[in-house]
């Protein structure tokens, strides 16, 4: 089958929902209807599994319906599932060799031996410009491996949910300095970028209030950065949380995503019946 004719699978993959968009490569190409099943999350160690077995279902399902073989699978993996680090600009390393070995020492140095169980990558190999550092569980990552294995498809790439929402919207913003901040289910992750850099990161669970946790999580942000403009601009993707209200006076100033001009893409999570009927809504 010839590159250009492959179709396409996009997942969404979280704690709790799997999303699932095919696109049929032709003379014309088509996207199917997105597959969506949202469920209850276990909150073990290994809590991908649940949404792995959901995920090989789906496949299964769509292979019966129309073969799969030789198409191309594309895993969006929720940030839950991912560890970040911010590397700053390094002028004494000279390649893409020396960045990730920095990387995989910057990555060490926050989490410790856990990194031996990671798969790393980097967003970005030019040692001048910083890079963003992410990691996922070499165990997943290897069932994602064996799952397009068995369904004779091909793993094109893993890509975590911030940096590929990052990548949909950032060439619009005109911004020097800004937040840009995706929310889940029981998750935020808020990257700073200014002057084209990497400047800061964090990743963490919800608890409480996600209005309450995220303006703190921005403030404190905005301290560990050492540097806050009088009003600092949020770029803000929460789409599993429409009704999301946010103060607009206390320094912050919040754009909605998506735009007009861009949107979401299809295979992202969205509020559904499904979400509702979970009591997710």
């Amino acid at each position: 089958m010839s590159l250009l004719w492959r179709d396409r699978i996009q997942v969404f993959f979280a704690p709790g929902r799997v999303d699932m968009v095919r696109t049929f490569r032709g003379i014309k190409s088509r996207q199917s209807p997105r597959i969506s099943e949202v469920y209850g999350a276990p909150q073990d160690a290994a809590m991908w599994k649940k949404s792995l077995q959901q995920l090989e279902q789906m496949i299964e399902k769509e292979n019966i319906a129309s073969d799969l073989k030789g198409a191309e699978l594309i895993i969006t993996l929720s940030n839950h599932f991912v560890r970040y680090v911010v590397v700053s600009p390094q002028q004494e390393i000279t390649g893409p060799s020396e960045l990730f070995a920095y990387a995989n020492f910057r990555m060490r140095e926050v989490y410790g031996e856990r990194v031996d169980g990671w798969v790393v990558s980097i967003s970005d190999e030019d040692p001048y410009q910083g890079t963003l550092c992410a990691a996922i569980s070499r165990d997943l990552y290897n069932e994602f491996e064996a799952l397009a294995s068995r369904h004779r498809i091909k793993l094109k790439r893993i890509e975590p949910y911030l940096t590929a929402a990052f990548d949909q919207w950032c060439n619009s913003f005109n911004d020097k300095r800004f937040w840009f901040v995706v929310i889940e289910r029981e998750r935020l992750c808020m990257t700073l970028f200014s002057n084209s850099e990497w400047k800061g990161i964090r990743n963490q669970r919800v608890v409480h209030s996600i209005e309450t946790e995220l303006i703190a999580a921005l403030e404190q942000e905005a301290i560990n950065s050492g540097y806050r403009e009088p009003i600092e601009q949020v770029y803000l993707l929460s789409p599993e949380h429409p009704d999301l209200s946010l103060p607009t006076d206390k320094g912050w100033q919040f754009a909605y995503l998506p735009t007009e001009k861009i949107p979401v893409p299809l295979h992202f999570p969205s509020v559904s019946v499904a979400d509702s009927e979970a009591g997710y809504a």
